[in-house]
């Protein structure tokens, strides 16, 4: 399991906007905001729900690859300009019960603009 540091767990925790990526069974990319998703508690997986979700391409997508990301990202300041934000890569389900949502398990998380972490 991928170990997150203090640093992303707490960004993590606080975040509210952020973009899941699927890619469909032509190898065809897809992007899409979300804004509801949650760290596990023990971090062994992100969970991410939505409205209408079963419907949706990204749920689909990730029923066919079992792939997914997600990236959580804001900008500390704009000047000086400093981005910062995590991004979780992994093996991805498309669950069904007790509601549709998507589980990542993280293979590699990789952030920037955090006390810590490298900026780009």
């Amino acid at each position: 399991m991928t170990t997150f540091t203090d640093a992303e767990r707490d960004y993590l925790d606080r975040g509210r906007l952020a973009r899941l990526a699927t890619v469909g069974r032509d190898g065809t990319p897809h992007i899409t905001p979300v804004g509801m998703w949650r760290l596990a508690a023990d971090a062994s997986w992100v969970e991410i729900r939505g409205r209408n979700f079963a419907a949706s391409k990204k749920y689909r997508d990730v029923a066919a690859t079992g792939r997914a990301a997600i990236v959580v990202d804001d900008l500390a300041s704009t000047d000086p300009w400093r981005p910062r934000g995590v991004e979780i890569r992994g093996a991805a389900e498309a669950i069904s019960e007790p509601e549709p949502h998507i589980r990542i398990h993280p293979d590699r998380v990789i952030s920037w603009g955090l006390e810590g972490a490298p900026t780009p």
